[in-house]
Order: structure tokens, then sequence, then C-alpha cells
């Protein structure tokens, strides 16, 4: 059985949960998310938590099973939490400010690029510690496009440089053989 796939999805107070057969809509404070999972899953609802079953031992059903159950739980975290990304912007010169609601980044183009949130994302800059955060209730959304900024100015090997994932590490090279 799969350790993720039995563990229950409790749902939090405030949070309305509502399954037809494959389709599940999850509300909350922060916003709706709604998907349709494989019709071989079992979803079900009992006294306040959400369990997943799978009909058999088969391979793409054991596959399937945690999956289904990993989806569900990160719809209620994100109606009822949120989730963030924070990215960090390195190098002379390079800054992030917000105009509006939309995110302006100065990294070393000869023009500023602006980034326009989608729906359900806002950004939230800190222009003392040079981080960008990134949130919104769809984990997904979140992550891409955190990493669509990411790619605008990826972090270079040689002096760091570039916008990069907070907990990211980059891996530097030495440069030039006669340079001491």
């Amino acid at each position: 059985m799969s350790r993720i796939g039995r563990m229950p999805v409790v749902v939090p107070q405030g949070v309305d949960v509502e399954i037809k057969g494959s389709f599940v809509r999850v509300k909350g404070p922060k916003g709706q998310l709604q998907h349709t999972f494989p019709a071989d899953m079992e979803i079900s609802m009992e006294d306040g938590q959400i369990a997943v079953k799978r009909p058999s031992d088969e391979r793409t059903h054991r596959a399937l099973h945690g999956m289904t159950r990993a989806l569900i739980n990160n719809m209620v975290v994100g109606v009822s939490q949120g989730f963030e990304k924070v990215l960090e912007v390195n190098g002379v010169g390079y800054r992030a400010e917000m105009s509006g609601k939309n995110l302006v980044l100065n990294v070393g183009y000869s023009h500023p690029v602006e980034v326009e949130p989608p729906d359900g994302i806002a950004f939230d800059v800190d222009t003392r510690t040079r981080q960008i955060k990134v949130q919104g209730y769809d984990k997904v959304e979140v992550g891409q496009v955190a990493a669509n900024i990411r790619a605008i100015r990826p972090p270079e090997p040689y002096k760091g440089k570039g916008i990069k994932y907070l907990d990211e590490r980059i891996r530097r090279k030495a440069g030039k053989a006669g340079k001491v």
C-alpha cells in the first residue's frame, strides 16, 4: 500500500470540498481549485477527511494512488494557507521593484523587464534583502511563475549574478586558469 496514498487528507474549517465521482472542487478563503482525477481512483469524504482508494495493486494504480492524494492535499492546503516561493536577486546594479501589481526587474539588460502576475498570483518585493516572493493558492502555478522569473536571468557560475531560488546553491567555477 502506498504510504502517502493511504494517509487521509484532513479538511480544515472554512474549506468546502465537493466530490462528484472523480471530479473534486475545493473552496477556501484564498480561492477555489478544481481537478478531474483518473476515474479508477475512488475518492470519498468521511467525517472531515478525504480518503483515496485504489481498485487493485496494478502498477498504474499504485502510481496514481499517491499522486492523487498528494494533488488533493495540495488543493486543500492551497485554498486554506496558500503557497510561496522566494527568489533572490544577486548582482551589482540588479534590482527588483513593484509597479502597481507588476514586477519590474533591472537585471543587466538595456531595458527593464516587466512581469505581469496571472490571476491568483501576487508578488511581494523586499528591496532591502533583494528578495521576490511569489504567492498564490495553486502550487503548480506558483512554481511555474517563479521558474519563469528565474529564467529571465538565471544565475551564472562565475560570479553568481542573476535570479536564483532562496534555497538554491550555485556551483561556482574558477574562471580563467591564469587569473589568481
